[in-house]
C-alpha cells in the first residue's frame, strides 16, 4: 500500500503517482458501475504489474493471505505479477483506477 502526495489548497486537491510508477505505462483504465459485494478479478498475471486507486466509494483487494481496505484517493496498492487478487466493491458507485504495464492480453491471465 502506498501513500500518495497529495497538495491540496481552495480549489481543491491533486494527487501524483508518477514517481512511484517504476514501470512504463501502456494501460490506464477504470472500473465503475460496480456491483456492490460482487467481485472482479479473481486472477493473477504472467507479467502485468498493475497500480490500483480507489477514486470513489470504498474497496476491498484481497490476496491469498492479506486484504486491504481502500477508501481514498490518496492511497493506491501494487498488485505484481502472480498476485492473485480480488476486488470487492465495498460502497455503491465504487470507482476504481488502474495503471498497467503491459496492454490487454489475454494469455496474461493466471486463473
Amino acid at each position: 500500500m502506498i501513500q500518495i502526495p497529495t497538495f491540496s489548497d481552495n480549489r481543491g486537491s491533486l494527487g501524483v503517482i508518477e514517481k512511484f510508477i517504476k514501470f512504463k505505462i501502456k494501460r490506464v483504465y477504470f472500473l465503475y458501475n460496480l456491483k456492490k459485494k460482487l467481485s472482479r478479478g479473481m486472477h493473477a498475471h504472467k507479467k502485468n504489474i498493475q497500480f490500483l486507486i480507489c477514486l470513489h466509494g470504498q474497496l476491498e483487494i484481497k490476496f491469498k493471505k492479506k486484504k486491504y481496505f481502500l477508501d481514498s484517493p490518496q492511497c493506491g496498492i501494487f498488485i505484481k505479477p502472480s498476485d492473485w487478487h480480488e476486488i470487492v466493491p465495498r460502497s455503491k458507485k465504487s470507482i476504481v483506477l488502474v495503471v498497467a504495464s503491459d496492454y490487454y492480453d489475454k494469455n496474461d491471465y493466471i486463473m
